[in-house]
This record gives C-alpha cells, sequence and structure tokens, in this order.
C-alpha cells in the first residue's frame, strides 16, 4: 500500500500536551517503591505499592499492563493510565500495586522472549507478594488488566486454587487471539479509509507469514528470513524491496513469543472455570479489542457473578474520542474516562465490602 506523506508545522509537541488527571507529588496517602521476586523466572520485579494513609487491612488491586513492554505506569502516547488508576482507586479506600514489565524500568528479566504464560507468572508473584503486606487484607486482592492484561486476568482467575477475590478486565481479550487479530485488522483499516480490496491483499500476506511462523522455529526464521520470504512472496512481488521488507519484519513479529502465545490463545475454556467475580469493560468505539465480540463471550461463559459495561465514544485506552484510531490517542487531553475509574472503584468496593 502507497500513502502520501504530508508535514506540516505543529503548534505542539506531544510531550507539551496538557495531562490534567496525571497526580503531583505530594500525594494525600502512601507510596512505597517495592520489589518482589518470581522465583521461577528468577526474575525480580519493581513496582509501586499505594495504600491510604487511614485505615487498615485494605481491599487492593494488582495493575496488569497490554501488550509490549510498558512500565509501572503503562505509559503509552504520553499517557499514564495506570498513574491516573492508582491515584484514583487510592484516594477511594483501595489499594494498588502496579509494576514495571519484566526487562522495563527496574524490573530484571528480558521481555522479547517472554510469552502469556510467563506474563501471568509476574501477575501471580505480585499477588503472592501482596499477601506478605500487613496493610493488606489477603482475601480482597483482586486484578486489574488492561486489553491483553484483562485477558491474563482471566487465565489466573480460572485456576483451581486461585487466590483472587475479583477481577476487572478493561477492553480484554475474550475471544481467540488470531479472530481478534484479524477484526482488528479489519477495523483500523475500514476506519483509516482502505479499500477492501486492499484489505484482503494484506490478509493474504499474513496468511503467508502465519504459515510460514507455525512451521518454523524462532531461529530458523530469523536466520532464512530472506530465503523464506522469496519462497512465499508472488513472483509479480519478489522485486518489490519495500514490500519484500514489510513482508520480513511482518514474518519476524509474528515469531515473537507473545505474538504466537497470543494468536493461540483461546480463553474460552478460562472463562467457564471462573469463580470470582468478574467487571468487564470496553469502549464502544474501541477498534483493537471490539466491544460487542468480547463482552458478549464474557457474559455468555463466565458463570459466576458479572458484570459488563460499554461506553459511548470512548476507544481502546478509556477516552472520549472521535475515530477510534490509535493515532488520536497523543493529542487527547482525557488519559481515562471519570466515568470508567468511578465505575471501577465502587465495582470494586461493593464486591469486597
Amino acid at each position: 500500500m502507497t500513502f502520501p506523506l504530508n508535514w506540516k508545522k505543529a503548534e505542539e509537541s506531544p510531550t507539551s500536551i496538557a495531562r490534567p488527571q496525571e497526580p503531583k507529588a505530594p500525594y494525600p496517602y502512601h507510596s512505597e517503591n517495592v520489589q518482589f521476586e518470581n522465583k521461577q523466572a528468577g526474575i525480580r520485579l519493581a513496582g509501586t505499592l499505594t495504600w491510604p494513609k487511614e485505615g487498615k487491612n485494605f481491599p487492593v488491586a494488582v495493575l496488569v499492563t497490554g501488550s509490549g513492554p510498558q512500565n509501572r505506569d503503562e505509559e503509552v502516547f504520553g499517557h499514564k493510565p495506570f498513574l491516573v488508576l492508582s491515584d484514583y482507586l487510592t484516594r477511594k479506600g483501595i489499594a494498588v500495586l502496579r509494576y514495571d514489565d519484566r526487562g522495563v524500568g527496574e524490573s530484571s528479566g528480558t521481555y522479547v522472549t517472554a510469552n502469556l504464560d510467563d506474563f501471568a507468572a509476574d501477575a501471580y508473584a505480585a499477588v503472592n507478594y501482596l499477601k506478605t503486606r500487613k496493610e493488606i487484607n489477603t482475601k480482597k486482592i483482586g486484578i486489574i488488566g488492561h486489553s491483553e492484561g484483562g485477558t491474563i486476568a482471566f487465565l489466573l482467575a480460572s485456576e483451581k486454587n486461585s487466590p483472587l477475590a475479583y477481577i476487572v478486565s478493561l477492553a480484554g481479550m475474550a475471544i481467540p487471539g488470531d479472530s481478534l487479530l484479524r477484526m482488528q485488522r479489519y477495523l483500523v483499516s475500514k476506519k483509516m479509509g482502505i479499500s477492501d480490496a486492499q484489505i484482503e491483499q494484506n490478509e493474504m500476506f499474513i496468511d503467508i507469514a502465519n504459515g510460514i511462523v507455525n512451521k518454523c522455529p524462532d531461529d530458523f526464521i530469523l536466520q532464512n528470513i530472506d530465503k523464506l520470504a522469496d519462497k512465499a512472496l508472488p513472483d509479480s512481488l519478489k522485486e518489490n524491496e519495500l514490500i519484500k521488507k514489510t513482508f520480513q519484519q511482518e514474518i519476524k513479529q509474528m515469531a515473537n513469543p507473545e505474538y504466537r502465545s497470543l494468536i493461540n490463545c483461546n480463553p474460552f475454556d478460562a472463562l467457564t472455570k471462573i469463580k470470582c467475580p468478574v467487571l468487564a469493560l470496553n469502549g464502544e468505539k474501541d477498534l483493537q479489542v471490539p466491544a460487542d465480540a468480547n463482552l458478549n463471550q464474557v457474559k455468555a461463559l463466565v458463570k459466576s457473578s458479572v458484570t459488563i459495561k460499554k461506553y459511548p465514544d470512548l476507544n481502546h485506552l478509556f477516552q472520549h474520542c472521535t475515530t477510534g484510531l490509535p493515532n488520536e490517542y497523543t493529542n487527547i487531553e482525557e488519559t481515562i474516562s471519570p466515568e470508567a475509574l468511578s465505575d471501577i472503584a465502587e465495582w470494586i468496593k461493593q464486591v469486597v465490602r
């Protein structure tokens, strides 16, 4: 595909755009930098635990980030959603633990070699750490996961002896990963004005790349990427260097352990085994994890107490938006909808009272 590249002078850079919801120190609550171990993986994770100054025996939420390496604030597109969320919840009487992904910030380990199971183990290590804290009510530990983090919450809550008192899915994937990514590509492409013919051609390349990845181990792919691309591409496209390099990059991305585990993940079975209360939220304009397809599965499959809600005009980051496209995220001042923040806090307070 070919697109015009039009430059114009901007009035302000993304970093100068106001973020009115971000809290500033000093905070009216305790905030402590902490470390905890994932002993099985042999890594140490670093994060921040916040809890109210008044009271004791607090309910707590572990925040789990979406896909890609992110710090404890889930810093993306110039926003810090988890900083805003943890501040809001702590002011409402709920303790919060947020942490840097493995290999990010102050956490050890390597991100690029990890998959969904590894990230779930990191979140479970956070839960176990909270059991050692005297400020925390160990019977009121829950997980709030965003996007891929929501899927991790489903997986952990489905374990036979899960210690979780509740989970909150913020645009968590509840349908098979390969179906979700196909749906995501289609919705984003249509919103960008890409023709059905171009979308179909792109899906053909994706299917070819998937076939290569499913047949070959990672090391083999990285060592033979030129030959694999030459063999897979139609003769009419082999001489186009831009297409060839783009195709190679697609294959490399798909060979990533996180991507492999995501497209092979089917949350259906996990959803049926969840026993704790579930709150599942989505924005109606979310193009990355479409609201209806995912919320309907949560409602249909979770047998425990489940609450779902779809917000008009919110995107994947739960911002009020116009199109829902990712290119809007940075330029929106709002980090998280106040309504979503309120709903999360009130629901947690109800289920742990």
